[in-house]
Parts: structure tokens; sequence; C-alpha cells
């Protein structure tokens, strides 16, 4: 799954969880796949920090500040 599938599938067991009207077994499994959603995003989040880091290094190795546009002139 993607980030940001992942992500819309965790929103839509929030929303099952918060109606309250999900059996017991039930809501117990939509946490433990809720949770394993989390973890899977947290990780995609970090291996992407850690590639923005890499590629804003600059030739010596030290982080080179870079000035932030909104991608339109990519």
């Amino acid at each position: 799954m993607t980030f940001e599938e992942s992500l819309k599938r965790l929103e839509e067991i929030v929303r099952q969880m918060e109606q309250g009207n999900v059996p017991l077994q039930e809501s117990l499994n939509l946490f433990e796949e809720g949770s394993k959603l989390a973890r899977a995003c947290a990780s995609m989040l970090d291996e992407a920090e850690c590639k923005v880091v890499r590629l804003m290094k600059g030739e010596d190795g030290k982080p080179v500040e870079m000035e932030f546009t909104d991608g339109t002139d990519v």
C-alpha cells in the first residue's frame, strides 16, 4: 500500500471505531489493523525524511540550506 492508501484506510478505521457500534471482536481487529497501518505510515515518513536529508547535503556532506519553493518552478 502507498502512504496515501494506508492513511485513507487508517482514517476509515478511526471513523468506524468512533461510531461506537462495532462489535468488540471487530473493534479489536480494526485496532490491530490500524496499529499496523500507523507503524507502516511512520516508517514511510521516516524513510522519506531520510531521503530529503540525503538530497539536501552538499558535495562536502554538510547540509545545504535551500530556498523553499512551492514546486511550480520544478
